[in-house]
């Protein structure tokens, strides 16, 4: 009885819509898709520019290709996931863990200049998310670009990254 009384609920809610895509459209982030966020520069010693600060000690990281110093960010027990978006193809979700991660920022001689721009930080508690659109240069050319999702968590009074996740692409990135 239950079953055909859920069914008539919520048949008017998908009446006329086509069915879920295997391979929805890939859009381009627009800011007014992007969570709220204080439009305004939080005050020193707030928690919102502590979070940002661990965000801004992982890129000088990155930036560095200092693997210690992005170590430095990350909480012991997390990982990262990223989504790479082909331009005429499908996306793939690749898992690491924070020792794959941290291979990647090896010393060497390209020049490494990931940027965020816009951050959204939302903050409940000891947990916060950090939403940013990115573009990552190397040796100054834009290579590719996307969104950086980023959850920490607060222990012992210090902002650490618990989760990274960021989507890439090569198409559509600012200059």
């Amino acid at each position: 009885m239950l079953l055909p009384l859920l069914a008539l609920t919520l048949a008017p809610q998908t009446a006329g819509l086509p069915p879920p895509a295997a391979n929805p459209t890939r859009s381009v982030p627009s800011p007014t898709k992007l969570p709220p966020a204080n439009p305004l520069a939080p005050p020193d010693g707030s928690d919102e520019r502590a979070v940002l600060a661990t965000v801004d000690r992982l890129l000088g990281g990155i930036n560095t290709r200092d693997a210690a110093a992005i170590g430095a960010t990350l909480r012991t027990e997390g990982g990262a996931t990223v989504v790479t978006e082909a331009a005429n193809g499908p996306a793939t979700v690749r898992t690491m863990t924070w020792p794959e991660l941290l291979a990647r920022f090896q010393p060497g001689a390209e020049r490494f200049d990931e940027r965020i721009s816009s951050p959204a930080v939302e903050i409940d508690g000891d947990i916060a998310m950090v939403w940013a659109p990115y573009v990552f240069r190397l040796n100054g050319a834009v290579h590719h670009c996307g969104t950086n999702h980023i959850s920490l968590v607060r222990e012992a009074g210090a902002w650490k990254i618990a989760s990274l996740s960021w989507n890439q692409r090569t198409t559509g990135c600012p200059a």
